[in-house]
């Protein structure tokens, strides 16, 4: 699923084009405490997943899932930057929002909904948000 919402992004928030990352980037930029070198950039990475009741027949398992992701969002700004140089933060956060709320791949049941969402991050040229969002979907296992 990470996949699908990191190519959603790439379609639909054209301010972020060439700069959404998986999990593995993220990973490797907290290793060398580093900030993307292009910004703003968005990281998709997994938060987790809820399961709810399940139903056992025949053969084959079913079961409700809430999965649930995040996107990392990173502003950079070059020191001495003056505030007309700022990217519009609040626009392409809610571009973010807009492009991934209520959406959902093909095989999933349900569609995203934002869950929360807030600044995670502010140093000396940098800010991170990171917004998660939830979806609905069925674990189906048969043997």
């Amino acid at each position: 699923m990470l996949a699908e919402v990191i190519a959603r992004l790439i379609a639909e928030v054209p301010a972020l084009a060439g700069r959404v990352r998986g999990a593995a980037d993220f990973a490797e930029l907290v290793k060398r405490n580093a900030l993307p070198q292009h910004t703003p950039a968005a990281h998709v990475l997994p938060l987790g997943w809820r399961g709810d009741g399940g139903e056992a027949a025949t053969g084959f398992f079913t079961q409700m899932v809430e999965e649930t992701v995040a996107v990392i969002v990173t502003f950079r700004t070059p020191g001495g930057s003056a505030p007309g140089d700022l990217p519009d933060i609040d626009a392409l956060l809610r571009a973010v929002i807009g492009g991934i709320a209520g959406w959902g791949p093909e095989e999933a049941v349900g569609v995203f909904r934002l869950l929360r969402g807030g600044l995670v991050h502010a140093g000396p040229g940098v800010l991170v948000y990171q917004i998660d969002f939830a979806i609905t979907d069925q674990l189906r296992i048969y043997p």
